[in-house]
């Protein structure tokens, strides 16, 4: 008997990385080992020297396929086992190594659009035209106002099965634009449990023929962009609030801006313009309860004294290993 093991892991495309996999047949009881790939093909590696190795970090359940099938997420290495420049899975783990008596936990919104194929328009927008402007849409109800609710039925249920952090989903403000959570988690299991979201949303897009979307500005006007707005705390601020405001600040220390600005993903400039629920890209700031902040305190942790901070900042094609392992080395020294 033999079963498929589904490697996963992330290319070096830019300016946004994207999910690579390929499948292999192991037999009943072998352990999915370090495996290979062209890394000529994927934006890592020359022809002349060509291959990248699959490190196996974290396997679940394959959902899609059932039975004892696995999703395998793989680091990339070198061929001395050294890990690959565009490995942004080990500096989370060097972040999480480094400051992992702090107990980080993350939770991070993705926020995605459904594009229809054949206008390349969100779904839910009229060929050639125009649907009636955001204010309904946003966790809305009935068929005028969402699309695409059966695939996102599905997806979540593919979460579940693969024991994914899930923890939510809802329309977004613009029509076809969605949500999901993950976490809480920790630095480095945040981003395994993101991007193996993201794979079973980019497949569920192949089965109903419905391109997944995470640019940061799908479309231009008076639209929303799409974020992947990522809470954070550690095991202090969860018991008081000195150490949120103190996060907050670190967050907004000289170079510190522009340092986190640089892996939170591609098109910052069109989605931070301090309309649409967002700070300029150029302007740090936060607040309590205060959604137009670089960083939002909520207003239930002001008030119990304790919890944790939203930097809105990150765009929805982010990658969660990078934005994971800043966070973490940003606020850890600062709260050390």
């Amino acid at each position: 008997m033999t079963y498929r093991a589904e490697y996963i892991w992330i290319d070096g495309s830019e300016p946004t990385r994207e999910v690579r996999s390929k499948t292999k047949i192991l037999a009943d009881g072998e352990e999915p080992g370090v495996w290979g790939y062209d890394g000529s093909s994927t934006n890592q590696a020359t022809g002349d020297n060509s291959d990248v190795v699959l490190q196996p970090g974290f396997s679940c359940p394959d959902p899609i396929r059932g039975g004892d099938n696995i999703l395998v997420m793989c680091e990339t290495m070198l061929t001395d086992m050294t890990p690959h420049p565009t490995n942004t899975r080990a500096q989370a783990r060097e972040a999480e190594e480094k400051y992992g008596d702090q107990e980080a936990w993350f939770g991070l919104e993705q926020e995605y659009t459904l594009i229809d194929p054949s206008t390349g328009w969100p779904a839910g927008f009229p060929p050639n035209g125009f649907p009636a402007p955001q204010g309904p849409y946003y966790c809305g109800v009935g068929a005028l106002k969402i699309h695409g609710r059966e695939m996102v039925e599905e997806h979540t249920d593919l979460c579940i099965a693969a024991g994914l952090k899930i923890s939510g989903t809802n329309a977004e403000v613009m029509p076809g634009q969605w949500e999901f959570q993950i976490g809480p988690a920790g630095t480095v299991e945040v981003g395994d449990h993101m991007w193996l979201a993201r794979y079973l949303l980019y497949r569920m897009g192949e089965k109903y023929n419905v391109e997944v979307s995470i640019e940061a500005k799908p479309m231009k006007g008076d639209w929303n962009g799409a974020g992947m707005h990522t809470n954070f705390s550690t095991k202090a601020m969860r018991e008081a609030y000195e150490p949120c405001v103190a996060a907050a600040e670190a967050l907004g220390a000289p170079g510190m801006p522009e340092a986190h600005l640089a892996v939170y993903g591609d098109g910052i400039e069109d989605r931070l313009t301090g309309a649409h629920e967002t700070q300029r890209y150029d302007q740090y700031s936060y607040g309590v309860s205060d959604r137009g902040a670089s960083v939002r305190i909520p207003w239930q942790v002001a008030r119990d004294g304790k919890g944790y901070i939203e930097d809105r900042r990150p765009n929805a094609n982010a990658d969660p290993y990078a934005v994971a392992a800043i966070m973490t080395s940003t606020i850890g020294a600062a709260l050390a």
